[in-house]
């Protein structure tokens, strides 16, 4: 699959009724944006919004980024993946994730368990129970895990086509990249905020950071990358806050994106962060479009 070009990261959709997503969408593709990663928690249910959105668009590839295994039957996951791939060829995008504990049980009311025997049970029944699938089958279905440690990279590695990653520093792609080897997917998602202020810019980021930095996943990984209780206390230090969210001019992203590339990414999507928590950031992403990612020398 062709992930050359921007990728863009969103939840912002959920807050925008279809026919807009649709005339949206349409636009992002027109811009030249090659890819859009959407999101799952309490909105839209990704795999079927990724449906509305490549009927609207002809070449844009989709990914849910990420489709929680813990909703969905391997087997039922396994055939919507069939299904959009076969209707859409090399356009559509199955990334799966084990999400959080808390949002699995105090959200959804399930039982969440070890998340690494999980992922690896679930990727393996899919292959399995796929063959029980009578529908017209689609050729390679390109499916991507999210992984933040090493043990989710190598099983990403292993049983999928690649891995997807939120909330990293470029240190971070780079050691993803040595441990899925040259042959897989790699996508960072970037945070983005286009604001030069820097008071303004990091009262933004730090309204973003302070959902994550609860997750033990988000914190566990930071602290492998030598962040310690000093940045993930108060929603985020400084350094932690300029390290995971690019924020300033269109140059300031481009020599983010470039930093990502040149440790090994194949593309990076980008999510912009809008000062309004429900905008619909269309300006940043016309502005952006006009960025070049080249990995650089």
């Amino acid at each position: 699959m062709n992930l050359s070009g921007l990728g863009l990261w969103t939840a912002q959709f959920d807050f925008r009724p279809a026919d807009v997503v649709r005339d949206t969408v349409q636009e992002l593709e027109a811009l030249g944006y090659n890819s859009l990663w959407i999101g799952e928690n309490v909105g839209r249910e990704p795999i079927s919004q990724s449906a509305i959105m490549l009927a609207a668009t002809s070449h844009m590839t989709v990914a849910t980024a990420v489709a929680n295994l813990w909703a969905r039957d391997p087997l039922s996951m396994a055939a919507a993946h069939q299904t959009l791939t076969e209707a859409f060829p090399n356009r559509f995008i199955l990334g799966i994730g084990v999400s959080h504990a808390k949002l699995v049980t105090d959200t959804r009311g399930l039982r969440y368990d070890r998340p690494l025997p999980a992922a690896r049970a679930y990727l393996l029944a899919m292959d399995t129970l796929i063959q029980r699938y009578r529908a017209v089958r689609a050729g390679h279905a390109v499916r991507m895990l999210a992984a933040l440690g090493p043990r989710m990279l190598a099983l990403a590695a292993e049983f999928a086509d690649g891995a997807h990653t939120y909330l990293v520093p470029p240190e971070h792609t780079a050691a993803a990249r040595h441990i899925l080897g040259p042959g897989k997917l790699l996508v960072p998602e970037q945070a983005v905020i286009l604001e030069t202020e820097k008071d303004r810019a990091r009262e933004i980021g730090r309204r973003h950071l302070r959902r994550y930095l609860t997750l033990p996943h988000y914190t566990n990984n930071l602290r492998r990358f030598g962040y310690t209780d000093d940045d993930l206390d108060h929603h985020g230090s400084d350094r932690l806050l300029d390290d995971l969210i690019v924020w300033g001019d269109e140059t300031a992203v481009a020599d983010r994106i470039r930093q990502h590339r040149q440790a090994g990414a194949d593309q990076v999507c980008l999510q912009v962060l809008d000062p309004d928590f429900r905008g619909l950031p269309l300006a940043q992403w016309r502005r952006l479009a006009a960025i070049v990612p080249d990995a650089g020398s």
